[in-house]
C-alpha cells in the first residue's frame, strides 16, 4: 500500500493542531514540536512547506509562531499531503510500449492511476475541520 513519509503525517497533525487552537494567536514551532515529540529544526522544514503552499502563514518575533493562512473548511487532506509530498503520480511503469505487448502503454497504469484518482478525490473531500473537533476533545484532557 502507499506509504506517506512521517513528515507528512507530521504535517497533517500540525495542521489538525492548529485548526484546534481555541485562540487566534500564533502557535510556536517549539509548541507544536512538543506535542508530536520533534525536534523543532525537523518541524521547522515542514512548516517552510506549509507556509510555500499558501496553507499556514507564519509571523514573526518573541511571541510570533504559525496560524492557519486560510479555513480548515477549506484546506483538505491532499492539499497538505501534495504540500509535502508533491502532486505526482505515486506509480510509475515499468514497462516500456515494446515489451508490454500493448501498443496504447502500459497496462496495468490505467488501474493504477484509476484508484489513485479515488484516493485523491477523498482525500480532496476530506477537510482538516473533518477531524477538529475530536482534536479539541483530546487536548482538553
Amino acid at each position: 500500500m502507499v506509504k506517506y513519509s512521517k513528515a507528512t503525517n507530521y504535517a497533517l497533525h500540525t495542521m489538525v493542531f492548529l485548526s484546534a487552537a481555541e485562540t487566534k494567536k500564533a502557535t510556536g514551532v517549539e509548541e507544536l514540536a512538543k506535542r508530536q515529540e520533534l525536534s523543532p529544526s525537523y518541524l521547522s522544514k515542514i512548516l517552510t512547506k506549509l507556509v510555500k503552499a499558501g496553507l499556514i502563514e507564519s509571523s514573526p518575533g518573541a511571541n510570533g509562531g504559525y496560524l492557519l493562512k486560510k479555513s480548515a473548511d477549506d484546506i483538505s487532506f491532499l492539499d497538505v499531503i501534495e504540500a509535502i509530498e508533491g502532486a505526482s503520480s505515486m506509480f510509475s511503469c515499468s514497462m516500456s510500449h515494446e515489451h508490454s505487448g500493448h501498443s496504447r502503454g502500459c497496462l496495468i497504469a490505467e488501474v493504477m492511476t484509476s484508484a489513485e484518482d479515488k484516493m485523491k478525490q477523498h482525500l480532496e473531500e476530506k477537510k482538516i475541520s473533518h477531524v477538529t473537533p475530536k482534536m479539541r476533545e483530546h487536548l482538553k484532557k
